[in-house]
């Protein structure tokens, strides 16, 4: 758990730096085309990640989030792989 936490933070992250640097060239792209900083893609997907997680074990690695813009209206497109189904998650 501690190392995926590094991971989200992107400390410890054993990825060779051409994805590294593929990764933040898709952040700075994304925030070009809809005016969203790359901090808070960061922070979304790490969001996002947190609460796939209570329900699904999720490919984090292989996990790719785009906005699509067009006109005046903009479009998340999000690619996640499921590995499997978490147990049942309690009812609240």
């Amino acid at each position: 758990m501690f190392k995926s936490l590094l991971k989200m933070l992107g400390i410890g992250d054993e990825q060779p730096s051409g994805v590294v640097a593929k990764d933040r060239l898709k952040m700075v792209i994304i925030h070009d085309r809809t005016s969203v900083s790359p901090e808070v893609m960061k922070r979304f997907r790490a969001d996002l990640i947190k609460v796939l997680s209570n329900y699904f074990e999720i490919d984090e690695h292989d996990m790719n989030l785009s906005l699509e813009s067009e006109s005046n209206s903009c479009a998340l497109i999000a690619s996640i792989p499921l590995r499997g189904m978490r147990g049942r998650v309690a009812k609240t």
